[in-house]
């Protein structure tokens, strides 16, 4: 069955189920500043919106819209801001 997730106050929530590709989410973010791990290497692809990211080792920000993906590896932390609500589906390997 799914799993429900709840993070920062409830302001990050998702839903992981089982895909062909592996494990996923699909979920949503409000508006604000968060900090993310990782346990595996994740595929993260904005379906809505759109998500500015920090990804580890970097210096500078990039935006990231509507159906791009950023990959994040495992046992790293990653930056997110957000400008309004934006959902997302993320696979993990």
């Amino acid at each position: 069955m799914f799993k429900t997730n709840e993070y920062f106050d409830g302001k990050v929530k998702s839903i992981a189920f089982e895909t062909a590709e592996g494990p996923a989410t699909i979920g949503v973010m409000a508006k604000g500043e968060y900090e993310f791990g990782t346990s595996t290497i994740e595929y993260m692809t904005v379906t809505s919106g759109k998500m500015t990211v920090l990804l580890p080792g970097e210096t500078e920000w990039k935006t990231y819209n509507q159906f791009e993906t950023f990959i994040v590896a495992k046992d790293k932390k990653f930056k997110v801001k957000l400008d309004g609500d934006t959902s997302y589906k993320c696979i993990y390997k």
